[in-house]
């Protein structure tokens, strides 16, 4: 028997929510997505990261605040398995759209909201405060959303287990909770300035190469001797004069013939020569 796709009904917006879904429409669920009149934030952001994570999505703009949008979300709601926000409970709350009202109306389905932090979930915040308080930010603005990311692997298996919930159940992920996981090893201080994995091991750093940087992983014992060994240096020695004699992507096939975890720095920075 072919089992029916999961229905998703979602005013998740930004990025944890629509990652989430994106996934689970993947894996054959159905979605509709609710926006507001003037369309999800994310679109003005990249226009083509929406796109990507939108395709099989079925986007409704609604006024939720109007008769005609909260009537046509109902509708929506009757035929959903599970709905979907990330926002503050407050708001969610000024809308009708709080567990205890939807629960209470439409007994078939399972509710789960994405909030920043689970212990103060009406406190506004982002994903860079979310990481400024996790210790995460190093003096510059993050190469990843990571709490936003973070939150949508939560929210994807927040919605599988809730399908093997009773209908009628709630669930709340945190994107604060999921990312202090992740930041156990700077606080445990092995990732931080002059940690075991921050620069306090010659063989385990970032280095420039010729053209560009070269990460060195060479941690465990028989690695480290063997990169030592391939480059004639005495074990400990700072390699960033032997690194800057080539190019990145020759010391990654050099690191692949010794056998050594040495790989080239991609960046998505925009070159200097393009900035204004």
């Amino acid at each position: 028997m072919t089992r029916r796709p999961i229905r998703i009904l979602t005013i998740a917006q930004n990025v944890p929510g629509p990652v989430a879904v994106s996934r689970l429409v993947s894996d054959g669920a159905a979605a509709v997505k609710i926006e507001p009149p003037w369309g999800d934030p994310l679109a003005e952001l990249s226009r083509a990261w929406y796109d990507e994570l939108h395709v099989g999505v079925r986007i409704e703009r609604l006024d939720l605040k109007s008769p005609e949008g909260a009537s046509t979300l109902r509708g929506l709601l009757a035929g959903a398995d599970v709905f979907i926000a990330s926002h503050r409970p407050g708001a969610l709350a000024r809308l009708g759209l709080d567990a205890e009202s939807l629960l209470g109306n439409f007994p078939a389905l399972r509710y789960l909201n994405i909030v920043g932090n689970t212990a103060h979930p009406d406190h506004a915040g982002h994903d860079l405060t979310y990481q400024a308080r996790a210790g995460l930010l190093a003096g510059r603005l993050p190469t990843t959303l990571l709490a936003d990311m973070i939150g949508a692997e939560r929210a994807q298996a927040a919605v599988l287990a809730l399908m093997q919930d009773a209908p009628g159940s709630r669930r709340i992920v945190g994107l604060m909770e999921g990312l202090m996981d992740f930041a156990a090893p700077a606080r445990h201080r092995v990732t931080t300035a002059g940690g075991p994995l921050g620069g306090g091991n010659p063989a385990y750093a970032v280095y420039a190469s010729r053209d560009g940087l070269v990460a060195v992983a060479a941690l465990e014992p028989h690695f480290r001797s063997r990169l030592y060994a391939a480059l004639g240096l005495p074990d400990g020695t700072d390699l960033a004069a032997v690194l800057g004699t080539r190019t990145a992507a020759e010391w990654e096939t050099w690191g692949t013939e010794k056998d050594i975890p040495i790989a080239a720095v991609t960046s998505y920075e925009i070159p200097d020569t393009q900035k204004g």
